[in-house]
C-alpha cells in the first residue's frame, strides 16, 4: 500500500526556539515518529532528540506532508499545547496541489472519517461510525487539470486532508495512497502545512509560525 521507505537526510530548518518552544519544518519524506520495525526507527522526533535532548511530541504530520510542526521543550509546555490541539485552538493552514478545477472558490467538507480496516493505514467516509471531521477550502488559482487549494481544517483526524479532498473528486496530487495511479508524476505528495498559529504556553502570547510551500 505504501512506497519505500527512503527518507530525506537535509538539515531539519528550524523556525523558532525558546525555553518552551521547538518550531521546525518538517520535509516531505520523513516519518513524523518512528514506526514499527528498525527500517522505520529514522524519523523527525528522533533526528530533533540529537539535538534537543528534552523534545516532547505534540501532534504529527503524514510522513508525505511537509510543513510546520511544533515540539514541546517541557513537560507543561507539552500539556498545555495538547489541550490546544484538543480543544482545536491551534489554527492551521495547509497549501495543496488538487486534481482538476475545484468549485466554487470557497466550501466546507463535513464528513466523518474512520480507519478503512482491510485497507490499513487508509481512512475513508463513514457516516455510521466515522468521527466528525471538517475542513474549509479556498480555491487560490485553478486551470483545467489542478487547483492549488487553501485547506483549514477544523479537525485533525488521520488523513483527513487526503480523504476530504478526494471525496470531493479531486485528489491531493502526488498521493501515493489515495491517488497511487498517477504519484509517480509527481516527485512528492502536493500538501503543505504552511501556518500555524497558537498560544505560547509561557504567558499566553499569541504566536504565529510559517513556511511557504515548495511547490
Amino acid at each position: 500500500m505504501s512506497t519505500p521507505y527512503a527518507p530525506p537526510d537535509d538539515p531539519i530548518d528550524v523556525l523558532h526556539e525558546d525555553m518552551q518552544l521547538l518550531v521546525v519544518q518538517k520535509p516531505a519524506g520523513l516519518l513524523s515518529v518512528p514506526g514499527k520495525g528498525p527500517d522505520l526507527a529514522d524519523c523527525l522526533l528522533s533526528r530533533l532528540q540529537a539535538a534537543f535532548p528534552t523534545v516532547l511530541l505534540v501532534h504529527r504530520l503524514d510522513r508525505d506532508t511537509s510543513g510546520v510542526m511544533v515540539f514541546a521543550l517541557t513537560p507543561h509546555a507539552q500539556r498545555h499545547l495538547g489541550l490546544q490541539f484538543e480543544k482545536r485552538s491551534v489554527k492551521k493552514i495547509y497549501m495543496a496541489r488538487v486534481a482538476g478545477r475545484l468549485v466554487p472558490k470557497t466550501g466546507t467538507v463535513d464528513l466523518p472519517l474512520c480507519v478503512d480496516w482491510p485497507n490499513r493505514p487508509l481512512q475513508k467516509v463513514d457516516h455510521e461510525t466515522g468521527r466528525p471531521a471538517v475542513t474549509d477550502w479556498r480555491v487560490m488559482k485553478a486551470d483545467e487539470t489542478e487547483s492549488r487549494v487553501m485547506l483549514m481544517p477544523q479537525t485533525g483526524r488521520s488523513h483527513q486532508l487526503r480523504v476530504h479532498m478526494l471525496a470531493l473528486g479531486h485528489p491531493i496530487l502526488g498521493d501515493p495512497l489515495y491517488m497511487p495511479d498517477r504519484a509517480a508524476e509527481y516527485p512528492r505528495m502536493m500538501l503543505h502545512a504552511q501556518e500555524l498559529r497558537l498560544r505560547h504556553p509561557e504567558g499566553g502570547a499569541g504566536m504565529k509560525f510559517r513556511a511557504p510551500a515548495p511547490f
